[in-house]
């Protein structure tokens, strides 16, 4: 979703089809319409929903390691959706922060966290939330994994959301399990 203002009279299918024939063939614009003048595509968002994909296998597949991160190692499923449980819900979300981030306001409603593993070895995380701060999904995706590798426990896992402390969380996930799934307005 994107938004922009014009002062053009070109119709918005016109736009649309203008708009796709400059663009790369892996990018394609689904739907063009008009807005109220107020709507913006990031501010007026009520939720986005985030989706992060692991391979939970011995051996790695080539076609999928651009799109998950792959552990070969076991995990403990049931630890990690306990983690990932308590984060439902209006909370101070410091402890998954980026380092460096400028956000003034760490606190942020998380209306689904949940962990749905699958027979082929994907294990896929859903997070909705009213807002994220940056690297927020990825640095608790990557803490969780820590629990379920047994590097850390639940009740570290509790210690480290509730300390507000980046450094304390464990590694950032890599970016090729992340995806955007939906914005809602």
């Amino acid at each position: 979703v994107c938004n922009f203002k014009t002062t053009s009279d070109i119709p918005v299918e016109a736009l649309k089809k203008a708009l796709n024939s400059l663009l790369p063939k892996d990018i394609f614009i689904k739907e063009v319409k008009d807005c109220p003048p107020d709507f913006h595509a990031r501010y007026s968002a009520k939720s986005k929903l985030y989706e992060y994909r692991i391979l939970n296998s011995k051996e790695r597949d080539v076609f999928l390691r651009r799109y998950v991160w792959h552990i070969p190692y076991p995990l403990n499923l049931r630890e990690m959706a306990r983690c990932l449980n308590i984060l439902k819900g209006r909370h101070d979300f410091s402890s998954f922060r980026s380092s460096g981030s400028s956000q003034k306001n760490p606190v942020r409603n998380m209306l689904r966290s949940e962990l749905i593993p699958s027979s082929n070895g994907i294990i896929r995380m859903l997070f909705e939330a009213d807002g994220f701060l940056r690297h927020m999904v990825r640095n608790i995706v990557g803490t969780v994994v820590d629990v379920g590798r047994g590097r850390l426990t639940y009740e570290d896992f509790l210690d480290i959301f509730h300390s507000r402390d980046r450094k304390k969380a464990g590694i950032k996930a890599p970016p090729q399990g992340l995806y955007l799934i939906e914005v809602r307005y």
